[in-house]
């Protein structure tokens, strides 16, 4: 099938009345951090938190009868899996749903919730993918996959024509990538409508299928790594997703941990939202203020916010050591009495506040005479922090 924007077209006459189309509201604060005017598409508004209900959607309102009463089966790490789910359960086909091990608690719980057979089997992507495969033949299941498939591309591309509908004057979109469907799927929709606009790609550094895939000109598997964006943790891009992204994408730009969880701090405090980091790339890509965007007018595809809550606060301390905004330093005092005490008074002259304070005399320095003291402060930036580290040495204090 070859894809057009027709098909996208298609695609959401198709879904219009079962998915949300979301806002794409400008933000002052993010465009002052990132130094040009800022749009924010919120697909994470959508019911199930990811703009993967779209394909999902429209893939299955194109199953014949007998394959809605055999019921599908996919595989996902959370998203595309939520969204066969809800719309599964609102057509009444069942939905079985293998699911790597590490996935999400909160994606987990919530695909469940929506009436699907959840497997959590398999320690990668790949494992949950094979597995489903072969259920699917075993079983005479259908196959749902979670990008590589025209209907789940047309799908996501209605994400695209949302975006020029509301944003009609936008310069450059940022979009997320790991299996290459919303990307292949807004860029076509996007390029066939106005070819002015910039498409921008982001993925992580922890698992860059697509530039690995660019370099070979062909769909190239990688060794991925655990990321906080976990829902771009795909070894491979998909194929028919590659056949139409070099022809859409202009550029291309990879980022690491400490950049996206900055970019999930940042999007909580300035615009008080709960984005995923598979969702946050895009700012984490904007963030770097990459050359000949200054000053235009930037959409960011906001694709999800499925971050599991209680990872939620190791995310945020993370980003703020990323942001020189949280330190922790390890010294070795004198073993007498009043040290520690003449270390916290050196320490509130620096105007730093002490996080936690943790006094060790079982496992410290050799020198029976002197003590171990980890310390962690909530600082202002690294500034501050060299500053703090240069009182303390003035002060006769071992940083180790």
């Amino acid at each position: 099938m070859n894809l057009t924007l027709s098909d996208i077209r298609a695609a959401r006459e198709r879904i219009k009345d079962s998915i949300y189309h979301t806002p794409c509201p400008y933000s002052l604060l993010l465009s002052r951090l990132c130094g040009c005017e800022i749009y924010s598409k919120l697909d994470h508004l959508q019911v199930t938190g990811s703009f993967k209900e779209r394909g999902a959607r429209n893939k299955l309102l194109t199953l014949s009868s007998e394959e809605r009463q055999r019921g599908v089966v996919c595989a996902s790490a959370g998203n595309h899996a939520l969204g066969v789910a809800h719309h599964g359960q609102l057509l009444g086909i069942p939905v079985r749903v293998y699911m790597p091990k590490w996935a999400p608690m909160v994606k987990v719980s919530n695909c469940r919730s929506f009436g699907a057979e959840v497997l959590q089997q398999g320690e990668t992507f790949e494992e949950a993918y094979s597995l489903a495969q072969a259920a699917a033949s075993e079983q005479h299941l259908t196959f749902i996959p979670g990008f590589d498939d025209p209907y789940i591309i047309a799908g996501q591309g209605t994400a695209g024509l949302e975006i020029l509908e509301d944003v009609p004057d936008v310069e450059a979109i940022v979009i997320p990538v790991g299996g290459g469907g919303l990307l292949a799927g807004v860029g076509l929709a996007v390029k066939a409508l106005k070819p002015s606009v910039k498409i921008i790609a982001v993925e992580s550094d922890h698992a860059p299928t697509l530039a690995a895939s660019m370099q070979a000109k062909c769909p190239t598997r990688v060794q991925t790594q655990p990321t906080l964006a976990d829902g771009l943790a795909v070894s491979r891009i998909g194929a028919a997703c590659f056949d139409i992204i070099p022809s859409v994408m202009d550029e291309l730009i990879i980022v690491d941990e400490a950049t996206i969880a900055k970019a999930i701090l940042r999007l909580l405090e300035l615009d008080k939202m709960v984005i995923e980091g598979a969702g946050a790339v895009p700012l984490a890509a904007m963030m770097r203020k990459p050359h000949g965007l200054e000053g235009k007018k930037v959409v960011l595809l906001l694709s999800g916010g499925n971050i599991d809550v209680t990872m939620i606060s190791r995310v945020i301390e993370r980003g703020l050591a990323a942001d020189g905004r949280l330190v922790k330093l390890n010294l070795s005092i004198s073993d007498r009495p009043g040290s520690l005490a003449r270390l916290l008074t050196t320490l509130a002259s620096t105007d730093a506040s002490i996080n936690q304070v943790h006094h060790d005399r079982s496992f410290g320095p050799a020198d029976v005479a002197r003590v171990g003291v980890e310390i962690t402060l909530e600082t202002r930036d690294f500034a501050h922090i060299e500053s703090i580290r240069h009182t303390l040495k003035e002060a006769g204090f071992v940083v180790v």
